[in-house]
């Protein structure tokens, strides 16, 4: 069986990889070509092009490199044309994959989204594009399938895959990581800054402006896998340390964490550490954001999945040193800190148990689409 999967991120990369390990577990002639990251990669097939080639934050950042990413939507529809695959397989990134369906489905191609763009927040005039061209939408928040049944669109609950990926985690020693990764004594605050580079440079500057307040911490930034480690140096001394794709492992080790907004906080709270959540983009690139998204009260996946605030979301302006050393005082010790972690309990059961990958791949090899190949 022919797949060709497409994630942009490095979120997707996650969960594609975790995908295609379920699909070859009941497709024994499974055969991929993806655009994504290390992980898949590390699942077999040919990899395309790497997220990291892909990624482009914020309007402004889409505009000044509208010329890459029109090319690299040219070679992806020139290369699904010239391998004619069977299933083509779309994970989120839906201003690159809404394009390459509509191609895909004219060429007859069985066209899959798993990991719905978050249309329930903004253009939600593309579910018209959904309900044309994708034969299956699979989502994995408990709220987006009441979204598209009123939009008339079939979809399918299969879980969070976050769920599956930590539920593979090895115990872990506190002190053995420290001691592996060059750490001292003192307990760690671990700073998610994200994984672009102009993203990362930003948030870690207001991140670590709280470093005087909490001395008897240490703070320790968590290295995207699309970034070297040299971007990173400046960043570093005797009390801000650095580890490199060991995120889940830094995060169970720590006693609080500061997050931009995105998948981590999700993954932040699934690990069960208390978080602030931060964002700070471009004046401009929020103005025109703010009033696009409708009726969203919330930027975190934690919040919105809960409908109300369980982690503190500071955004621009409120994304400040004063702010940020009240909001990690309150999750480092205290009330708040017992009241989110019961919450993150109940976030855990709203999402269901693990599965998400393999009812995911059960979805795909079902329904006629590959029946015939087998």
């Amino acid at each position: 069986m022919k797949y060709y999967i497409i994630a942009g991120e490095a979120s997707g990369d996650l969960h594609g990889s975790n995908l295609m390990k379920a699909l070859k577990e009941k497709d024994s002639n499974a055969e991929f070509r993806f655009w994504g990251g290390d992980l898949m990669k590390k699942q077999g097939g040919t990899l395309v092009k790497h997220y990291r080639d892909l990624a482009f934050m914020g309007f402004l950042e889409v505009a000044m490199n509208l010329r890459t990413i029109l090319n690299n939507i040219k070679i992806c529809k020139e290369d699904i044309k010239n391998n004619q695959p069977d299933v083509l397989i779309l994970v989120d990134y839906p201003g690159f994959n809404l394009r390459i369906a509509k191609f895909a489905k004219e060429l007859g191609i069985k066209v899959v989204y798993y990991i719905s763009p978050q249309l329930w927040a903004w253009k939600e005039g593309r579910v018209e594009i959904i309900k044309k061209y994708v034969d299956e939408m699979m989502v994995i928040l408990p709220f987006e399938e009441d979204f598209y049944h009123k939009h008339g669109v079939k979809s399918h609950f299969v879980g969070h895959p976050l769920l599956d990926a930590i539920s593979t985690l090895q115990d872990i020693s506190v002190d053995d990581f420290k001691t592996e990764n060059g750490l001292n004594e003192k307990e760690i605050i671990a700073l998610l800054p994200g994984s672009r580079k102009q993203e990362v440079e930003k948030m870690l500057e207001i991140m670590l402006s709280v470093r005087p307040h909490f001395n008897n911490y240490q703070f320790v930034i968590a290295g995207a896998p699309s970034l070297e480690k040299e971007f990173y140096q400046k960043y570093v001394d005797e009390n801000v340390h650095f580890v490199s794709n060991k995120t889940y492992d830094l995060l169970r080790c720590s006693k609080a964490a500061l997050v931009t907004s995105g998948t981590a906080t999700l993954e932040t709270a699934l690990l069960n550490i208390p978080e602030v959540v931060c964002y700070r983009g471009s004046k401009i690139s929020y103005a025109i954001a703010k009033r696009l998204v409708k009726n969203i009260k919330y930027i975190s996946l934690v919040n919105l999945i809960m409908d109300r605030e369980v982690v503190k979301e500071l955004i621009q302006s409120e994304l400040n040193t004063k702010n940020l050393v009240k909001e990690l005082n309150f999750i480092i010790k205290g009330e708040k800190r017992s009241e989110m972690l019961q919450d993150f309990k109940l976030l855990r059961e709203k999402l269901g148990g693990k599965g998400a990958s393999k009812n995911a791949a059960d979805v795909i090899l079902r329904n006629n689409f590959i029946n015939q190949h087998f």
